[in-house]
């Protein structure tokens, strides 16, 4: 393997682990009430749609046009809400714990938390594959940056790695909430991560040059999209319900704040040539 590929696979599991270390900070604590757990998803989904809009989407438009960028985008949302036609989901009737604990006892009530656990877990899997697919194009990036000098990719992947911790809790926080497991949140959180040695092996060998940056754009607007309608859809109703809907619409501007802060960041970390 050529050595500039190997120091931007070593750079880009810096980065791209860093989500470990959001999950090492779950996994220290208890699971959190439904509370706290809905100012959570709020704020995760306050990271997502920051991804999703201000992030992919934007890049999307600047670089192929504003009609062709949002064609890709609101492809993928249509894309995946013919898709979510086919998801089976749990639903859950907001302040319905104590009513069913009344009327059915401690059956009613566990009936009901396993209820809250899957649909929790659901938006778990969810925020792992989007800010996986987030993920990909960073790889890309600290590949391109170790190319143009080991300095570049190395403060790349540093900025990548700061900006990749909040992701791992967003990750985390929701799957060891549903499985009461250290282990799985800290799996899962890690293996979004790897989305970025994965991004450097593709465009090394699979994408070397004959790739569009068109079609490229066009899918990573695409895959906003997707982002976007899965965290309208499933993340923001249970931060509504969970936190009531002043504290979650809180949590999200602070998570949109976060990560606009996170992304801007990055920008100045690259050349000026450069960009994620």
């Amino acid at each position: 393997m050529d050595s500039q590929v190997l120091v931007a696979l070593a750079l880009s599991l810096v980065g791209g682990l860093s989500t470990s270390i959001g999950a090492f900070f779950v996994i220290l604590n208890q699971a959190p009430n439904l509370k706290m757990l809905g100012l959570l998803q709020g704020f995760a989904a306050g990271l997502m749609l920051s991804i999703s809009f201000l992030d992919l989407a934007h890049n999307a438009m600047n670089s192929i046009g504003f009609l062709k960028g949002n064609l890709w985008f609101f492809g993928g949302v249509v894309f995946f809400a013919i898709v979510a036609r086919f998801i089976p989901e749990p639903t859950v009737i907001p302040g319905s714990d104590s009513k069913s604990k009344k009327t059915n006892g401690d059956d009613g009530g566990k009936d009901i938390m396993k209820k809250h656990r899957r649909q929790v877990f659901f938006s778990g899997i969810i925020t792992a594959i989007g800010i996986s697919l987030h993920n990909f194009p960073e790889g890309m990036a600290v590949f391109l940056g170790s190319m143009k000098g080991l300095r570049v990719g190395l403060n790349l992947a540093l900025a990548i790695a700061l900006h990749n911790i909040p992701e791992g809790v967003a990750v985390a926080l929701p799957i060891y909430f549903a499985t009461q497991s250290k282990w799985q949140a800290f799996k899962l959180a890690t293996l979004s991560g790897f989305a970025e040695p994965l991004g450097v092996i593709l465009v090394a060998y699979l994408f070397p040059s004959s790739l569009s940056p068109e079609i490229l754009e066009g899918l990573l607007g695409s895959v906003g999209g997707v982002m976007a309608f899965l965290t309208l859809h499933e993340m923001l109703p249970l931060a509504f319900d969970y936190a009531g809907q002043k504290q979650a619409v809180k949590a999200v501007f602070l998570g949109m704040a976060f990560m606009s802060a996170s992304l801007y960041f990055l920008e100045i970390s690259l050349p000026e040539e450069m960009s994620l």
